[in-house]
């Protein structure tokens, strides 16, 4: 099970400041740019981890209509060409930029509410031959356990957040899904920048599995 210390690392901003965020709102998801199957899966995988965590889907956002976007597509470049997505996305042309220079194949951004809790994110998946070789729903379960916390870019970077059982069958795992459970135990806050969040994270953690 993961500790305190592990736990605390995956909070960590480059600076070494502490801080989560959950979101504050029911996720309302839209995807762009595949088939209505893979569309189906996205949607199923946001379901399986709102469950898991106790947290609510919805079809619409009453403010901003979906609060959750995924892109999938080929090339960054693509990016400049969607309606308005600069008004979603500061800076957008220095932000494709440093992705290409980077090679990245995934980016995502958050928005936050008065409160500190996450009110929207956009994920861009750019499909090149590592993104291909994931199966869809591998794919989809990944970015829906990326999304539902604001982890640090180093919290699933030398370990997955899935396990793949001796049936072949892929599922979160079990630490990860009792790490999700007590960060949305409602007495937990919405968000913190405060490192003993982790220690009370911990805690939790024991019940919650």
């Amino acid at each position: 099970m993961l500790d305190a210390v592990e736990i605390e690392k995956m909070f960590l901003r480059e600076d070494g400041t502490y801080a989560f965020a959950r979101w504050g709102r029911p996720i309302s998801p839209v995807v762009f740019g595949v088939l209505d199957e893979t569309l189906a899966l996205v949607k199923s995988a946001i379901e399986t981890v709102c469950l898991v965590c106790g947290h609510a889907t919805d079809e619409i956002d009453p403010e901003l209509g979906s609060n959750f976007m995924m892109f999938f597509f080929r090339d960054w470049a693509e990016l400049l060409e969607v309606p308005d997505l600069d008004q979603m996305i500061p800076e957008l042309n220095s932000v494709v930029g440093r992705l290409q220079m980077a090679g990245s194949n995934q980016y995502r951004a958050f928005r936050f509410d008065d409160g500190g809790g996450i009110q929207a994110c956009f994920v861009f998946l750019r499909m090149d031959k590592d993104l291909e070789q994931v199966g869809a729903d591998r794919l989809a379960l990944v970015q829906a356990i990326k999304v539902i916390l604001l982890w640090s870019s180093e919290a699933f970077r030398t370990m997955s957040p899935l396990v793949t059982l001796d049936n072949g069958t892929t599922i979160m795992r079990p630490d990860i899904a009792a790490l999700l459970r007590a960060a949305y135990d409602p007495v937990m806050p919405v968000a913190t920048q405060d490192p003993s969040h982790a220690l009370r994270l911990s805690a939790r953690m024991v019940k919650a599995l």
